[in-house]
């Protein structure tokens, strides 16, 4: 325990002073926040609803950082060392592929968790956003969606040979998720034809769930999404760890 935390204080530092995490999965889904905020404001998000575009559109904000993190961040991180032959080091030292990716991943459930707390203030203090459904089955949501993603990223991290080829695969998985599962577009814009498509999506089903659970809409089938997203985050678990490659 005390060499995971040793390991945690360590990559968090670097992480931190690296600064593409804090900008990219932190300040960005806030600036994005702040920019939609002053278009819409409190307009309602359709005519005759209880609820303003904004209120509509959290949950999607707040996976602006899971997708940035779990997707580029992430396995860019677990590449690199591997390029750079820190991994070959860290071969020789106790550290396990588990313990490093549990690392990892710990590193970027923090990014989120802030993300997450500096939204939920802003949006609530300027738009008096309003909570209609379940608080706790929105974070359980939102924690399912996180943990799934990430779990992507730790995937693609532990089997890519070098950062060329990491970062080829995390752009093919991050900007299809980050434009067209709702994190940006509104899912309900899309043609019907391309809904069913990127409904294959973790995040695409993280996003309605976590609409819903805010909105306190019904929710016709919720074993399906939590079904695909456990099912993601146990196979790229176990693949990563399986197929960890030092070097």
């Amino acid at each position: 325990m005390k060499l995971l935390g040793t390991l945690l204080k360590n990559e968090l530092k670097l992480s931190i002073r690296n600064m593409n995490m804090v900008i990219f999965a932190v300040t960005m889904p806030l600036i994005v926040l702040v920019v939609l905020g002053f278009i819409y404001g409190t307009k309602p998000a359709a005519d005759g609803t209880a609820y303003t575009f904004m209120e509509q559109s959290f949950g999607a904000r707040c996976c602006i950082s899971i997708c940035a993190g779990g997707l580029m961040g992430l396995p860019l991180v677990v590449s690199e060392y591997r390029e750079r032959k820190i991994l070959k080091r860290f071969q020789v030292t106790p550290v396990s592929p588990a313990k490093l990716l549990l690392v990892e991943f710990l590193i970027y459930v923090i990014y989120c968790i802030v993300s997450m707390l500096t939204l939920f203030p802003a949006a609530m203090l300027f738009w008096k956003i309003e909570v209609h459904g379940s608080f706790l089955l929105f974070l359980g949501s939102w924690f399912l969606t996180m943990v799934s993603t990430l779990s992507i990223g730790l995937l693609v991290g532990g089997i890519a040979k070098n950062m060329k080829s990491a970062s080829v695969i995390a752009c093919i998985l991050y900007f299809p998720m980050l434009i067209f599962s709702g994190a940006t577009l509104p899912f309900e814009v899309m043609p019907v034809a391309m809904q069913k498509i990127i409904r294959i999506f973790p995040l695409t089903q993280g996003i309605q769930l976590m609409k819903a659970a805010f909105l306190g809409l019904p929710i016709e089938n919720v074993l399906l999404p939590v079904a695909v997203m456990s099912a993601v985050t146990l196979i790229c678990f176990c693949i990563s760890v399986k197929c960890f490659k030092w070097e």
